[in-house]
């Protein structure tokens, strides 16, 4: 089981996420570090383990935002630290392919970006590509067609439930076999809910590649001792796929 750290970022500060409610979300206060600086954040999280990868959430380009696009100097100090999934709320063909050549980044495509499948037909085969479908509650958010055709889906998938994000209810179990059964040998990733180790032992068993993870790390549930341990068992093949870049394993 692949562990990858998550920082939401709103106004260039990481911030606490809880329920998928971004309008309430406050800069981090954490035992790992002084401030909410990204630079700060990521010092504190390899106190624990050093993460090969972690999963970086733009909440301001998410949400429209930002001024800029196809920037991404923002990202310096996870990038000088591992290799970072990145949401940035692409949509456009031109942002998602300044991401696609930035070294270091897997753009990361969530459904509730997209109002068609024009990005996804285009650039699913791109090994270097993330899906995040997303969900609130029951809700899926984005074109239907994201979550009915698996045809459409990249190597890795992450099944994202908001609603479970900080908010203490464990992982949402029987969506996650869901789609793992229809994913077929793609890496699933679960995102929200994860609590503790029998969470990541219950993910392990199910088969699930890996998990989003940032409360648990923070409050200290997951100790630098069940971090190592899960992240030695992962299988060799899959933590290449999830954390490192892809273009490196290519012939």
């Amino acid at each position: 089981m692949l562990i990858i750290p998550v920082l939401d970022i709103k106004g260039g500060l990481v911030v606490r996420a809880r329920k998928g409610e971004r309008a309430s979300y406050r800069p981090i206060e954490t035992p790992l570090s002084p401030m909410a600086e990204i630079a700060d954040v990521v010092a504190g999280l390899r106190t624990i383990f050093p993460f090969p990868a972690c999963y970086a959430a733009d909440l301001d380009r998410i949400e429209g935002r930002a001024e800029e696009t196809g920037q991404f100097g923002h990202l310096t100090p996870l990038l000088a630290q591992s290799f970072v999934w990145l949401d940035a709320g692409f949509c456009r063909r031109s942002d998602l392919e300044a991401a696609l050549a930035q070294k270091g980044i897997v753009p990361v495509l969530g459904s509730e970006s997209q109002s068609d499948t024009e990005l996804l037909q285009a650039f699913h085969a791109s090994s270097q590509l993330a899906l995040s479908l997303d969900f609130r509650d029951d809700e899926f958010l984005g074109h239907p067609a994201i979550l009915a055709d698996e045809a459409l889906w990249p190597s890795r998938v992450i099944v994202m439930t908001l609603a479970r994000v900080g908010a203490g209810k464990g992982p949402d179990f029987a969506r996650l076999e869901t789609i793992r059964k229809r994913a077929g040998n793609r890496a699933v990733i679960a995102a929200g809910g994860v609590r503790n180790a029998r969470d990541l032992q219950q993910l392990e068993e199910m088969g699930i590649a890996g998990a989003l993870v940032a409360t648990a790390l923070h409050d200290g549930t997951l100790t630098p001792e069940m971090v190592a341990d899960f992240m030695g068992r992962a299988d060799r093949g899959i933590a290449q796929s999830v954390s490192t870049d892809p273009r490196k394993s290519q012939p």
